[in-house]
């Protein structure tokens, strides 16, 4: 009984462990100012991006969110959706390269929003939303690094890119990711071989059921004919 009462205590301390790291973990990344949606397609157009910024102080509200913009790949046409008690200052750059676009080209782009005057205490959070009119298409994430103050004067840098591969930084900066777009024809000719992939299959079903059918129907016969011989005989 000794060894089974042992297994089971050391299997449930393990248990408590793993349950205790994985909400340590949920925990962690909770605290973290983050982006939502977490991707994109490469170029897309008129969407929106939304910062979320948890308060992870006990004795202190966040007073500021300064989120920087990358200018080494723009993001095209930023509008910031104005927040309840909150200020939005938008700061533009000139680009050592500029854009060109369907509708002139562009010399300048958004490289900071610094949001200030609200308050987000213990245990709350906020979302900041800001719109967009085209992402750019030459990158595979875009890091929006990010100065989180508080009412104390504390500053928490999220300016950490993440890497691929790698362990998440201590203070990693929001990270969205921009994947290859799919084409509406690529699309199209995928549903239509799904399309006709399902109807084979369906053909295929119909054909089998067919030859169990026939199959039955053809021993079904035999055992008649034999049963019918087999009276004849004993009469």
């Amino acid at each position: 009984m000794f060894p089974t009462r042992f297994t089971l205590r050391r299997a449930g301390v393990v248990t408590g462990l793993t349950a205790a790291g994985v909400l340590a973990a949920a925990g962690s990344a909770f605290a973290h100012v983050a982006v939502h949606p977490e991707s994109y397609a490469k170029g897309a157009t008129d969407g929106v991006l939304t910062f979320r910024v948890p308060n992870e102080e006990d004795t202190a509200s966040t007073t500021k969110v300064q989120v920087f913009l990358p200018t080494d790949h723009p993001v095209l046409g930023v509008l910031v959706t104005p927040e309840e008690g909150w200020t939005a200052k938008v700061t533009t750059t000139k680009l050592k390269t500029p854009i060109k676009t369907d509708d002139g080209t562009i010399t300048d782009a958004v490289s900071e929003i610094t949001w200030s005057g609200g308050r987000i205490g213990k245990g709350e959070y906020e979302d900041f939303d800001v719109a967009f009119g085209q992402l750019p298409d030459d990158t595979g994430q875009l890091a929006f690094k990010t100065l989180q103050t508080y009412s104390d004067g504390k500053v928490v840098r999220w300016i950490e890119t993440p890497e691929a591969g790698q362990e998440e930084p201590e203070n990693p900066a929001p990270t969205l990711k921009l994947t290859v777009a799919t084409s509406p024809a690529v699309a199209s000719v995928k549903s239509e071989a799904g399309q006709a992939s399902a109807s084979d299959s369906t053909a295929r079903g119909l054909g089998i059921a067919g030859l169990v059918v026939g199959v039955l129907g053809l021993g079904a016969a035999a055992f008649a004919l034999i049963r019918s011989r087999g009276s004849r005989s004993s009469s």
